[in-house]
């Protein structure tokens, strides 16, 4: 009697993939949620400083007297500003702006005089109005000798 072998074929074993997918998409997402995220710069509360109103108003002049002489030299207070060849009045634009928020705070109404010689050419009145308007002032009046 012979007995015949017969190879049995086993079957190879497998690994299901679906699963393991499952389980990788599983635990990115648990380490993506549990993991802390940096603060951006922009994130980061902080104050700036700002202006301070004043309880009891400050004696300041409320008027600014703005004098343009013969020669195109503008004098507020004795101090002498931009000169006639300038075609934009940036000193004094400054310095009226500056006017112009000390008033607001002090809670005063600021308003300016322009004080223009007789010789004084209609031009540069307009360039000091500008200024004036560039620094937000809008009482505006003129005297005249």
């Amino acid at each position: 009697m012979a007995v015949s072998l017969k190879k049995r074929t086993r079957p190879r074993p497998t690994m299901p993939i679906a699963p393991m997918i499952d389980v990788v998409f599983l635990l990115l997402i648990y380490f993506m949620v549990s993991a802390t995220l940096q603060r951006q710069e922009a994130d980061i509360s902080f104050g700036l400083p700002g202006t301070v109103e004043q309880a009891d108003p400050l004696d300041l002049p409320d008027e600014q007297i703005i004098e343009i002489r013969a020669d195109g030299q503008i004098v507020v207070n004795e101090f002498g500003y931009d000169s006639a060849t300038a075609v934009r009045l940036l000193n004094l634009t400054a310095m009226l702006t500056r006017f112009k928020q000390a008033s607001q705070s002090n809670r005063v109404n600021a308003s300016v005089t322009i004080a223009p010689e007789d010789s004084v050419p209609h031009q540069w009145v307009i360039r000091v109005m500008d200024a004036c308007a560039a620094a937000g002032i809008d009482a505006i009046s003129f005297a005249v000798e």
